[in-house]
């Protein structure tokens, strides 16, 4: 059964595929699985219909048969698991990953996040300017670690895998800022994976979907 997935139907991002059904996209076009794709405007996404699948009026969302999900994090896991690919065979690599990908949602991407939000909504606020270096550090601070346990490996732990996918979703929201190209190894790291075949793939059509909406 070929799944279908949420999307914006005029993302914010402008294109740039940081909104988070590019995690999703990313996900199936590694694993080569067939999906579709339902573009929402914001307005549709406050709408019972979608707020039966999506509590909290977000995208994406996941159905597959009587199956809903919502969180990409979530979504990816149940991919990951489901289909080969994404997650190791051996059980303690497979645990890894999973610790991985949740560090990626639970630790590193919030405080990226808070940067992001603090850039667009707290910017005209007088305290912007003295706040901003702190969030910049608490961001650094995260990165240091995850720097540190890279090393110089391709990937987070052996192969690439679902832990690596979430965790460079993350660190892209940074590639405006400056800050990844002062860990040596993780600039490189986020442009290792984003040339995969598999992202290139999935940016392309969340980027068509943009250029679509642009043209109407």
């Amino acid at each position: 059964m070929i799944p279908t997935i949420t999307a914006f139907k005029n993302a914010p991002d402008r294109g740039r595929g940081l909104a988070r059904d590019m995690r999703v996209r990313w996900a199936l076009e590694e694993v080569e699985q067939p999906y579709q794709v339902r573009l929402l405007t914001f307005s549709e996404m406050k709408q019972p219909a979608h707020l039966a699948l999506q509590p909290f009026g977000q995208i994406p969302t996941y159905e597959e048969g009587d199956l809903a999900l919502f969180e990409s994090g979530a979504i990816i896991l149940h991919i990951a698991q489901r289909h080969a690919g994404l997650l190791p065979q051996d059980q303690n690599a497979r645990a890894r990953a999973m610790t991985w990908m949740f560090t990626a949602a639970g630790t590193i991407e919030p405080v990226i996040v808070e940067r992001e939000t603090a850039q667009y909504s707290e910017s005209d606020k007088d305290w912007f300017a003295q706040r901003q270096p702190l969030v910049d550090e608490r961001v650094r601070a995260h990165l240091t670690i995850l720097s540190r346990h890279l090393g110089n490996a391709d990937w987070l732990d052996g192969d690439f895998s679902a832990a690596d996918l979430v965790m460079v979703s993350a660190l892209l929201r940074l590639k405006s800022s400056g800050i990844l190209e002062e860990f040596p190894n993780l600039s490189p790291y986020t442009t290792r994976a984003a040339s995969r075949p598999a992202y290139q793939r999935a940016f392309a059509a969340q980027l068509a979907v943009f250029k679509g909406a642009q043209a109407c």
